[in-house]
């Protein structure tokens, strides 16, 4: 059973998006992204739920997964919360959490994925950080108890080889589809880079990937394939994990989602 989101990861951002959100989330979907997170937080719920509604459509049809910022999963079954709360988490089918340092990975229970950021200067957040980097990202990856999304920043292959190669199970990324001329293609590129990392981390590097307690991230998988907790059924719990406890933390100046 897949734990939770791997791959290239949409966030979405209806301010910067060129073009209607449901279309740009249609062609990255087009070209192979197959788990989006919704936020447009600020919209009211009946709105944002016909959102929800029809991007869970388009990601029904390709086996892919709608996962909700906020605890309110809008009648579905997958939530991505904030670092600041709500704890513990509501019980959903699947639950990520935005974290950026060793204590708020700390603090995770019941999660099944986590966001790390940011990892790069982010033109959606000026002067958000202070920034990771690969190395960074690689470290906190080393204490977190469940596996994590790259965020922040990421725009090109070589910036999402260097997120698989520290570890991250995949790459959440807002900017560079949400205001590309061409989402779909943005996408594909993405996700082929991706492929490309996962895959030769797995062959160069076997004993990270059988070692590993998230080797999700270190093994190649197919954008398009479905995966087990579908857009529109939202079963499939993936088993949760135990945190870790950890001493070092870091300084942090916002939220992510």
């Amino acid at each position: 059973m897949q734990g939770g989101p791997s791959g290239v990861v949409l966030l979405t951002d209806r301010r910067v998006a060129r073009g209607a959100l449901v279309d740009v989330v249609a062609a990255a979907v087009g070209g192979g992204v197959r788990w989006v997170v919704l936020r447009e937080k600020d919209l009211p719920r009946p709105e944002r739920l016909a959102l929800a509604v029809d991007l869970r459509a388009i990601l029904a049809d390709a086996g892919g997964t709608l996962v909700v910022a906020g605890p309110d999963p809008l009648d579905g079954d997958a939530v991505h919360l904030p670092a600041a709360g709500p704890y513990p988490p509501p019980t959903v089918g699947l639950v990520g959490r935005s974290c950026h340092d060793t204590a708020e990975l700390a603090r995770l229970t019941t999660e099944h994925y986590a966001t790390l950021s940011p990892l790069y200067e982010t033109k959606t957040k000026p002067g958000y950080g202070p920034v990771l980097g690969p190395g960074g990202l690689s470290e906190l990856i080393a204490v977190s108890p469940v596996p994590v999304l790259a965020l922040g920043g990421i725009e090109n292959p070589d910036q999402v080889h260097a997120c698989v190669e520290a570890g991250a199970a995949g790459v959440a990324v807002l900017g560079a589809i949400m205001r590309a001329d061409d989402p779909r293609e943005t996408a594909t590129t993405l996700g082929r880079a991706f492929q490309e990392a996962a895959t030769h981390l797995a062959r160069t590097h076997p004993a990270r990937s059988d070692a590993s307690p998230h080797a999700t991230g270190l093994r190649p998988t197919v954008p398009t394939e479905g995966s087990s907790l579908t857009a529109r059924s939202g079963h499939g719990r993936p088993q949760p994990r135990t945190a870790t406890t950890v001493g070092r933390s870091r300084q942090t100046t916002g939220e992510d989602q």
